[in-house]
């Protein structure tokens, strides 16, 4: 699989997890400001992007949080770990194309050859077109993971011109032409097995998908995890942050160590590194 070098930038900073782990706790920043001991203002300088906390802050604000001191101070100091990506038996490609200010993650995965399947569309038709890989010509199918304009800005296009018709997603959805997967169902094509997991809480409809290859399925899997895991932080639980939060544990303990974990923004992580360092989720 080709290994992106250098790793792009974690989707979230020390801010954003203070920011997402006190709307998990239902805490004001004054509340959090009272219940760690640490001052209001430089919580404040935090999620405003100019941290000055000193490592017994951090320490104070990973207790009053309930988060992985390791992984906030690997944060805090820029130092979170990232793999090494190989061991898959399959082609990843990542495509990263500009949103806003951020950046979108779709994903080709291919067994070889000049097809493969595509995992959401990014934010536009040309974004989609201009990071696409030259050897791949055609679509064996599309999954969605959610439904957000980041994620599906290039589908109504990719399925006009592919004539695919019908596209995999979470159920429930918006679309017509979506064949709805539930908790646990499984699709095998173009040489993949695929499995989809519900896992509500980013958005009120999102699914993360388990890839492994056809012919080989004890072999090094992926996970595409849409907004539910980032490398070092979670989405954000705009529909339940609750359920963002339970479901992300849940899945993230359903994988096998060396499972690579493809994230809708960000970079690749893997689900022994987010065991260990991710604040929110680390043992």
């Amino acid at each position: 699989m080709p290994s992106p070098s250098p790793h792009p930038a974690l989707e979230d900073e020390l801010g954003d997890v203070l920011e997402k782990a006190a709307r998990h706790a239902t805490l004001t920043l004054e509340a959090l400001a009272r219940r760690s001991g640490v001052d209001f203002a430089k919580i404040k300088d935090a999620l405003d992007y100019r941290p000055d906390l000193t490592q017994a802050e951090i320490s104070r604000l990973a207790t009053a949080l309930d988060l992985n001191e390791v992984g906030l101070n690997a944060l805090a100091q820029n130092r979170y770990p990232l793999p090494n990506l190989c061991g898959l038996p399959f082609n990843v490609h990542p495509l990263r194309m500009p949103f806003g200010v951020g950046v979108a993650n779709a994903y080709v995965v291919s067994t070889g050859g000049d097809s493969a399947v595509l995992f959401d569309t990014g934010a536009s038709h040309s974004e989609l077109h201009r990071a696409w890989p030259a050897k791949i010509q055609r679509l064996d199918a599309v999954f969605i993971t959610h439904y957000e304009a980041e994620h599906i800005g290039g589908l109504e296009v990719v399925l006009r011109e592919t004539e695919l018709g019908n596209f995999y997603g979470p159920p429930n959805g918006r679309w017509p032409q979506c064949r709805g997967l539930g908790e646990g169902d499984t699709v095998e094509i173009g040489g993949l097995r695929i499995t989809a997991y519900n896992t509500p809480g980013h958005a009120a409809e999102h699914n993360c998908y388990l890839v492994r290859d056809a012919r080989r399925p004890d072999a090094t899997a992926l996970l595409i995890s849409g907004d539910l895991i980032f490398a070092g932080s979670l989405g954000g639980g705009y529909f339940c942050c609750q359920r963002q939060l339970t479901h992300s544990r849940r899945i993230l303990n359903l994988l096998a160590a060396d499972t690579l974990i493809a994230p809708g923004h960000g970079p690749f992580t893997d689900a022994a590194t987010e065991r260990r360092f991710n604040p929110f989720l680390a043992n």
